[in-house]
């Protein structure tokens, strides 16, 4: 894995890092290699994992033909623009 670090910034570099690294995956392979897991507890775990990919999809396809409701959406505050000025009359 590899990240450019610009204009000498190794703390944005850094975050870029730990983003890649979290969206790998690899963060929860250290976590569950730093104790041993039985082969039966690794299967449980395995099969829970497909289970919940399978609903998600499931989930995921009803609500595209709109047999659900699709996920709300979030209204953020947008900083950068300023608020409109109340009309005086």
């Amino acid at each position: 894995m590899q990240v450019l670090v610009r204009d000498n910034n190794v703390d944005q570099a850094l975050r870029v890092l730990k983003k890649k690294l979290q969206r790998e995956g690899i963060f929860r392979e250290m976590k569950q290699r730093r104790a041993y897991e039985k082969p039966s507890e690794r299967k449980a775990r395995e099969k829970a994992e497909a289970v919940r990919r399978t609903k998600k999809a499931a989930r995921k396809l009803a609500q595209r033909e709109g047999l659900l409701p699709g996920p709300k959406k979030r209204v953020r505050p947008d900083a950068r623009r300023p608020a409109p000025a109340p009309a005086t009359a």
